[in-house]
């Protein structure tokens, strides 16, 4: 392909990764055998979906939006943990118009009977996919726009500590070659590991020379290094990073840096509704 399919050109390919990956995967996993069958070319997975609110490409968010529309129509399921499956283990391929058809009629169908009700609505051609949450894009708005480098340092210094690393420092701001700080990994109290970071504040996707470069600034100074970054990587850059006989890089990406920051709660609050209700039953036996 020579541009960015469009989400209804990726239904298929998603059904297709799906029974490749035998039946099931995560988003990630899906993701990846898809650009891996369709055989995509780094130029177009390098498109931001929009580089002002979201570290997200545009194949990856018109992916969303194709197993938001499986899933209305019942060719795929998602578990809490994030799974999709397909509904039909024999299912092979969906016709992508009658997809759209059928869920652009139950769309129209739903609007009017919320209007007789009185309440608003949205068709699926308007509502955003399910896994796009507003939270996502105002963290990477401050994180990339709000706050400087140096707080950024900090920042990732803090979540480090939180992760469970030791005698973590800053040390960017000396200008050591790519490398902004370093640590220790300790594994259940047992075993520890020397690593060595760099925090990529980036609005962009991180390219397999952004890798060699940092590695080649920490060869000889810790047994691994870790790129954390707002952005993306590119498939090269995820390639290189693991590169047999070369020293091993871990990759964080902006959205698996936010979910670290949710699940420490560092600068986010989740918040749980209450709900009440009353039981009846138990006021009339009294």
């Amino acid at each position: 392909m020579t541009k960015v399919p469009t989400f209804d050109q990726l239904m298929n390919p998603l059904i297709a990764a799906l029974r490749d990956l035998g039946g099931s995967g995560s988003i990630d996993e899906i993701y990846e055998r898809v650009i891996q069958n369709l055989q995509l070319t780094e130029d177009i997975l390098s498109v931001l979906h929009d580089p002002e609110s979201s570290n997200q490409t545009e194949v990856y968010y018109r992916l969303a939006w194709a197993r938001t529309y499986l899933k209305k129509y019942g060719a795929l399921t998602n578990s809490t943990r994030g799974i999709w499956t397909l509904a039909k283990p024999d299912l092979t391929a969906v016709d992508p118009k009658d997809v759209i058809r059928v869920l652009r009629e139950t769309g129209k169908k739903d609007k009017q009977a919320k209007h007789v009700r009185k309440t608003p609505t949205e068709t699926p051609d308007t509502e955003a996919p399910q896994e796009a949450q507003s939270w996502r894009a105002k963290l990477y708005h401050i994180l990339t726009k709000q706050i400087d480098p140096a707080s950024f340092e900090r920042l990732i210094q803090r979540l480090l500590r939180e992760s469970g690393f030791v005698q973590v420092e800053v040390t960017g701001r000396t200008g050591d070659g790519g490398i902004d700080g370093k640590g220790i990994a300790r594994i259940h109290g047992f075993m520890s590991f020397h690593v060595v970071f760099q925090c990529k504040r980036y609005s962009g996707v991180v390219s397999a020379g952004h890798i060699r470069d940092f590695r080649g600034a920490m060869v000889g100074r810790a047994d691994k290094g870790l790129l954390i970054t707002t952005g993306t990587f590119s498939r090269d850059a995820v390639k290189e990073a693991t590169r047999d006989g070369a020293p091993p890089i871990d990759l964080v990406d902006g959205d698996q840096l936010a979910d670290k920051l949710k699940e420490f709660s560092l600068g986010t609050r989740t918040e749980m509704i209450e709900n009440v209700t009353v039981d009846e039953t138990w006021f009339s036996k009294l």
